[in-house]
């Protein structure tokens, strides 16, 4: 299967969406984690959250999804983008290369997830400098 060249990856600890794109067409994949999140316990207070640990093979199988993508902007509303791209970096070099952006985004649907990426996208272009 072919890969477009631009993806947007909407991560947290529950769940990663991933939308390939190019300027006529896009393609929707998801990628679920397989057990439910955990309550852990902060190590000096003692409370307890909801916040769940870093889970590999989740990360794992979000990065193989895209592999062989031009560029990826990393999205989501909390820590988990950061925990999925310090596994790319660390685990999947040739994909964490190809990523250029991470943002902050709460809760999109797919086409406003779409249309963001896109005008993201759009903006980094015109940044590069103009070859003549």
């Amino acid at each position: 299967m072919s890969h477009h060249f631009h993806a947007v990856v909407w991560i947290d600890h529950h769940e990663a969406r991933i939308l390939e794109f190019n300027a006529d067409d896009a393609k929707a994949d998801k990628v679920t984690l397989k057990h439910s999140a955990t309550r852990k316990h902060a190590q000096f207070s003692g409370h307890s959250s909801w916040r769940a640990s870093e889970d590999a093979g989740f990360f794992d199988e979000v990065a193989a999804k895209l592999d062989g993508i031009g560029e990826i902007l990393i999205v989501g509303p909390a820590n988990a983008k950061l925990g999925f791209l310090k596994r790319l970096q660390a685990k999947h070099g040739p994909v964490a290369d190809h990523v250029v952006g991470i943002e902050t985004v709460d809760h999109p649907r797919d086409g406003e997830l779409l249309n963001y990426a896109k005008a993201y996208f759009r903006k980094a272009d015109r940044m590069l400098p103009q070859l003549d």
